[in-house]
């Protein structure tokens, strides 16, 4: 898709802060961190979302979650981290390039309020 934000990122167009970069996967740091330490992890295939993915992508997907601990690490997250994956627009999604949005350092509040 030529008009989608993390596409042009992914090829260059707009610079980012890399993380890590291969053949099919880069990642990157967000703009609006939500914690000391937040970048996002994106196949260069355009994909809208999860709902998009079929058996075709498992081995994509599993490269991602696999890379993601050790960038975690690499960027300092030795205590832990949180993975985010929004889904849709009524997931949160804003962006609609399928993305992972590793976040971590300081003290995270909860996902979800509980009494």
């Amino acid at each position: 898709m030529s008009e989608c934000l993390f596409c042009k990122i992914a090829r260059g167009e707009i610079p980012c802060r890399k993380v890590y970069e291969d053949e099919e996967i880069l990642a990157f740091h967000d703009i609006h961190p939500a914690a000391p330490v937040h970048f996002m992890l994106i196949p260069k295939l355009h994909l809208d979302s999860l709902l998009q993915i079929d058996e075709a992508h498992a081995a994509l997907l599993g490269r991602m979650m696999v890379l993601a601990p050790r960038l975690a690490r690499e960027q300092g997250l030795d205590n832990g981290f949180r993975t985010v994956i929004n889904t849709g627009k009524g997931g949160g999604q804003e962006v609609f390039h399928l993305h992972i949005h590793i976040i971590g350092g300081g003290q995270l509040p909860p996902m979800v309020k509980r009494d």
